[in-house]
């Protein structure tokens, strides 16, 4: 049986390799760019958007306040990628990867805008009033009558119900579980995936409403923590922040790229898993944001979707930026530390390695589950090496950030369940989801907990594909209602378009 589990994660293992590498970011970055343009660079708009976040819609349709909304959406992308995924873009790509996952993160701020655009503009409600919307929606209503539209959509849900179950529950739970044991053994492992699955029950049996509230307490709350934490151990190793900056940028632009060889790779390796991080950090382009976004109360699409695409910049831009200086400022401090990516750094910096070492680096093409482990090490090494402090920072935020990240995932998960099924298939979900929960925990064998991590990576990739094609093919309509609302300084106008009431049938 073990064998037979081996054999299929090495599949599935393959496939997410494969799907994270060139196909997804080409896509990705081609979407982040061509919404850029044709947004008009709505990057620049930042300042506005933070302003609105915690500015009140009051008389506005929908189901809790722009903040709420904001914050629910960062409660699932404020996660383990912010903390051991910086760790792996470094490790297989070298500290320049760092430096593509900033400029992927502010790209994808126009992609993420564009989602939640078409999401808001398409949204509708059940009988309770809770509003749906989405990329089903969006190519559902955008598309009324094409088949093509009404399959692609629904190809979104699946995606997006079945990710839920593997990114949302199982792997998050499993996270918790593995740093908790690591600094605290002893602990039975099912006890903490029975408290996991209730604290999150407890939550999110209340609906929206009930996971709103919980997220605009914690989720402002754990990001400063953790920010402000990161930047005490930088300054505790001050010395080394600037040549950790330098070490980026070199890594990133090695002037002996444009020679070719081993550096050249090296060059193309860093862009390539910067931007594979970055992407499933930020989750821009996935489509799962606007599932949460839909529900808040805003008197037009521009205004949610500019709150909204905040979130990619504190994600990406801000957390990961401290996570990152706080991992390369330790390992300059502590150089015993690079022989954790020795190779790739090597092959940066502009060193001559051997033919057998290029060779190696090449065929490096992490999954989601290996490329996590390896970060997971670092990452624990890193913090470990300030005495007490760091390994708090590290406990206290991935527990945190995992807890957030599944119940604003399984939102996500009632929303396409939903549009799937219909109401009533919406507690069965919440059901299922949690026993989800406690089976990440339990775990089973290492080839088992692997292959549900890289299964749930792939259905996050897959994802991209249908929401993607909703952007594109209803960019004209995002283009032109944002220079109406955001550039011809309309943002305080009420839309009027009725929000239709909307059951499956």
């Amino acid at each position: 049986m073990e064998d037979a589990i081996t054999s299929i994660g090495s599949v599935i293992s393959s496939i997410d390799g494969w799907l994270w590498s060139w196909p997804l970011i080409i896509v990705l970055v081609g979407t982040h760019l061509y919404m850029t343009v044709r947004t008009k660079f709505i990057q620049r708009k930042i300042g506005t958007a933070i302003k609105l976040s915690v500015t009140a819609d009051e008389g506005a349709e929908g189901n809790i306040s722009q903040f709420g909304a904001l914050t629910t959406t960062l409660s699932a992308t404020i996660g383990t990628g912010n903390i051991v995924g910086v760790a792996t873009a470094i490790i297989s790509g070298g500290p320049g990867a760092v430096f593509w996952m900033w400029i992927i993160g502010i790209l994808g701020i126009a992609t993420k805008y564009a989602e939640t655009f078409i999401a808001m503009r398409y949204r509708v409600k059940d009988k309770n009033g809770d509003m749906l919307g989405g990329a089903m929606f969006a190519l559902e209503r955008g598309f009324e009558g094409k088949g093509w539209a009404k399959v692609v959509a629904i190809l979104f849900a699946v995606f997006a119900a079945l990710a839920s179950f593997g990114i949302g529950a199982a792997v998050q739970s499993n996270s918790v579980c593995g740093i908790i044991e690591q600094y605290i053994p002893g602990v039975p492992i099912w006890a903490i995936g029975a408290v996991a699955a209730l604290l999150v029950g407890l939550v999110i049996f209340g609906g929206i409403k009930s996971i709103s509230k919980v997220c605009e307490k914690i989720v402002p709350f754990m990001a400063l923590f953790y920010v402000v934490c990161c930047f005490f151990i930088i300054a505790m190793n001050g010395a080394y922040i600037l040549p950790a900056l330098q070490w980026i940028v070199v890594c990133a632009f090695s002037p002996q790229a444009m020679v070719g060889g081993g550096v050249g790779f090296a060059v193309m390796q860093a862009i390539r898993f910067g931007a594979a991080r970055g992407l499933f950090s930020n989750e821009s382009g996935m489509g799962s944001a606007p599932l949460a976004a839909a529900n808040g109360t805003s008197k037009n699409p521009a205004r949610q979707s500019l709150v909204i695409m905040s979130g990619a910049f504190w994600d990406t831009v801000v957390i990961c930026l401290m996570t990152a200086l706080t991992l390369l400022t330790t390992i300059l401090a502590h150089p015993d530390l690079s022989a954790a990516f020795q190779v790739t750094n090597e092959l940066a910096v502009g060193a001559t390695p051997d033919a057998a070492a290029v060779a190696a680096a090449s065929t490096n093409n992490p999954s989601l589950a290996e490329g996590f482990s390896k970060g997971l090490v670092l990452t624990t090494t890193a913090f470990n090496q300030i005495p007490v402090f760091g390994p708090l920072v590290l406990v206290v935020g991935m527990v945190l950030f995992s807890f957030t990240t599944m119940i604003g995932w399984s939102w996500y998960g009632d929303r396409v369940i939903t549009y799937l099924l219909g109401e009533g298939a919406k507690r069965p979900y919440q059901v299922v989801f949690l026993i989800f929960i406690i089976l990440g925990a339990v775990g089973g064998s290492a080839a088992l907990a692997t292959a549900v991590w890289d299964f749930a990576d792939i259905m996050n990739g897959l994802m991209v594909v249908p929401n993607v094609i909703a952007i594109w093919a209803l960019a004209n309509r995002i283009s032109k209602e944002t220079q109406h609302y955001v550039y011809d300084g309309n943002l305080d106008e009420v839309d009027t378009a009725e929000i239709p009431e909307w059951s499956r049938a």
